[in-house]
């Protein structure tokens, strides 16, 4: 790795930081605390080109990797915008990945053009309420009929659901019973949200409101054959080529979360006066603003060495997870410091840091458990005996 500057890495920084000027920590606010989406913000990303910046340039897209989404999803992150300004727009910076490496030329030139634009809104839907992080455990269930499949089930905790058109549905064609490998029988579908066959009903949360999540009830909902994503029966292989690249971005969420929230302690630190002096004067202030400060860069130097790793076609599963789980950490201790630095201030929300700590400690449940990525280190890089 080079830790030179990169222009060009410098010029996408740059960039970014100007297109989220007009959206400062009022505007989070306010969509946070009216549970609006915040399409002003989301239309800005689009039309910037950020939400095409890895799809291939066959399909208008900016060809870029890993490495460029997440720098884009960080500073968007540490502008104030947090989680609800990167579970707007993220899907559209990563999220195509299956169907760029497994979907036909067919769905690719259906689709791919479209997401540049911000046209085409689409969700995830994996998770079940039976299944949780047990993707094999999922019972949503396609069966096959003339043209295509017909899918009922349930999922849960979908992003965006509400303003998607269309969802990655992974769903079994094979009852896990029925198969020698649990992996094997599922099948990746992009889906229509066709509102006769799915029902849409939201999740009250802690925090990220602008941006909604919610629970699915499919109901005999059709398919067709050209929308199926990769191989009938191999959906998890598909399914899995963004996993790394998915852990990779919510890194850089949670560490721009942690820059948003060390800026505000370090610019209060320096201002507020307690006994005639800057509370930043005390050591018991200052230390632990540093310390949180030390965290966030060691966390992001593991994610981009997993970001480098991928983008040059090495594995990258160790470090994907050992840097998801690092930021995670950083970006809660770094919140949470911002909190105590403001003292009564920080439980209000007027100095926004309350909004950092509750978005902050999502990053340690989602996209996967710190107890999972416990997991995966134990059994695939200690060689332990799993676990589960």
């Amino acid at each position: 790795m080079d830790f030179s500057a990169n222009p060009l890495h410098e010029d996408i920084r740059s960039a970014v930081r100007e297109m989220m000027e007009p959206f400062d920590d009022q505007y989070w606010m306010e969509r946070d605390v009216a549970k609006e989406f915040p399409w002003e913000f989301y239309n800005a990303v689009a039309k910037a080109g950020w939400l095409g910046i890895t799809i291939p340039e066959a399909y208008g897209g900016g060809g870029l990797g890993v490495t460029e989404a997440a720098i884009v999803e960080q500073e968007i992150s540490a502008s104030g915008g947090g989680m609800n300004a990167c579970s707007a727009v993220h899907i559209g910076i990563f999220g195509f990945d299956p169907i760029i490496r497994h979907g036909t030329d067919d769905l690719k030139q259906r689709f791919l053009p479209r997401v540049p634009t911000g046209d085409l809104h689409i969700c995830f839907a994996v998770t079940e309420p039976d299944a949780g992080t047990d993707t094999t455990g999922i019972t949503t269930f396609a069966t096959k009929v003339p043209g295509g499949f017909r899918v009922s089930g349930k999922k849960v905790w979908i992003t965006k659901a509400q303003q998607a058109e269309r969802m990655l549905l992974l769903c079994r064609t094979t009852k896990r019973s029925e198969v020698t490998k649990k992996t094997d029988g599922m099948t990746l579908l992009f889906a229509e949200m066709d509102p006769d066959h799915v029902q849409i009903r939201e999740i009250p949360k802690l925090g990220r409101n602008a941006v909604n999540t919610n629970e699915l009830f499919i109901d005999n909902l059709f398919v067709a054959d050209e929308d199926v994503v990769g191989e009938v029966g191999k959906g998890f292989k598909a399914i899995l080529a963004g996993l790394n690249a998915e852990r990779i971005i919510a890194s850089n969420a949670a560490l721009g979360i942690g820059r948003a929230a060390i800026r505000r302690a370090t610019a209060y630190a320096n201002e507020r006066e307690v006994f005639g002096r800057k509370i930043g004067q005390n050591q018991g202030v200052a230390f632990p603003i540093a310390e949180a400060l030390m965290r966030l860069d060691a966390a992001e130097l593991m994610v981009n060495k997993a970001a480098w790793l991928l983008d040059n076609g090495l594995p990258c599963g160790r470090e994907a997870n050992m840097g998801k789980f690092l930021s995670a950490d950083a970006a809660f201790k770094a919140a949470d410091v911002a909190v105590q630095v403001h003292g009564g201030y920080g439980y209000g929300k007027e100095f926004h840091v309350e909004r950092y700590f509750r978005e902050a400690r999502l990053k340690r449940i989602a996209p996967i458990s710190q107890e999972m990525v416990l997991n995966y280190i134990s059994e695939h890089v200690l060689g332990l005996p799993r676990s589960y």
